[in-house]
């Protein structure tokens, strides 16, 4: 089942990278971050569950918060090249 689990989660990565790629806009860049981000989480949760440790769990907590904050800066950066202000 875990293995079923890790192929689903890779086939987002697929899909996030190619998003992430081909853009077009940096919005849709900055939901492909989000979708990896949210595949790193879902792998590290994989192995917790898979290796009985709780140490990929902490790792999951500290990607999920600096994915929290690369997203809030990308999106902040994208907000002040449209407005063009400078950071």
């Amino acid at each position: 089942m875990i293995a079923l689990l890790v192929i689903t989660i890779l086939a987002c990565v697929a899909l996030g990278v190619l998003r992430f790629v081909r853009g077009p806009s940096d919005a849709d860049r900055i939901i492909a971050l989000d979708i990896l981000f949210a595949a790193a989480i879902a792998l590290c949760t994989a192995a917790a569950l898979y290796t009985q440790r709780v140490l990929f769990l902490d790792i999951a907590i500290g990607v999920a918060l600096v994915g929290f904050v690369a997203t809030l800066a990308w999106a902040r950066l994208v907000e002040l090249r449209r407005t063009g202000r400078k950071p």
